[in-house]
């Protein structure tokens, strides 16, 4: 067989024009090999687009707030979207409500507990039972006023702490007001159910 003609080397086919721009300028061999001529002007660069254009890594400028229109929404990362609007305003009546008359009660009851024994009879008149206190059980009634104030001390902490959430509130000076009145009752009660005479005397009242 005939020998083959040697393979050119690179580049030996190319004219000495297409040689420079070769070597000058890098990019220009993908536009030669499209057939783009090389004196042809480069394209224009698009200028950046304003502030509040939406583009693709942009986001819309968020519109003014018209009066007497909706709230505006905010994303949350850890839900969907809420929307921004006041606080339940009949929540925080009621929620203020309850507080005001609990606070209320520990002001004028903490003064009878303190004086057990007017209170004991106090109470026994009311419930119709023909007895009488004979004494002590201050050290009961001490007791008593200090889980009520504590009590409601508490119940007003936790109760501004879910108001500053933003969440349902009345429900717990409701609950608070109910568990401490319950501990304090059973305190007060302590004394008059150890009196042997008073025992006597609510039991014959119940028969």
């Amino acid at each position: 067989m005939p020998d083959r003609p040697a393979r050119p080397a690179y580049g030996e086919y190319a004219t000495p024009e297409e040689q420079r721009a070769r070597i000058q300028q890098p990019d220009a061999t993908a536009a030669l090999s499209s057939g783009q001529s090389l004196d042809a002007p480069a394209a224009p660069v698009p200028p950046a687009p304003p502030y509040g254009t939406v583009g693709p890594a942009q986001h819309p400028a968020p519109p003014p707030l018209q009066p007497g229109a909706p709230p505006p929404v905010v994303p949350s990362a850890s839900g969907p979207a809420r929307p921004v609007g006041r606080p339940n305003m009949i929540d925080r009546v009621v929620t203020f409500g309850l507080l005001g008359y609990g606070l209320f009660n520990v002001l004028t009851s903490i003064p009878a507990f303190t004086n057990y024994a007017t209170y004991a009879n106090t109470v026994l008149g009311v419930m119709g039972v023909d007895a009488e206190f004979a004494g002590g059980g201050r050290g009961w009634g001490l007791a008593a006023a200090f889980v009520l104030g504590l009590g409601w001390l508490l119940t007003a902490t936790l109760t501004w702490l879910n108001l500053r959430r933003g969440r349902i509130t009345w429900w717990i000076p409701l609950v608070g007001g109910v568990v401490f009145t319950l501990i304090t009752s059973v305190l007060l009660m302590v004394p008059l159910f150890s009196d042997p005479t008073i025992w006597n005397a609510l039991v014959g009242s119940v028969r």
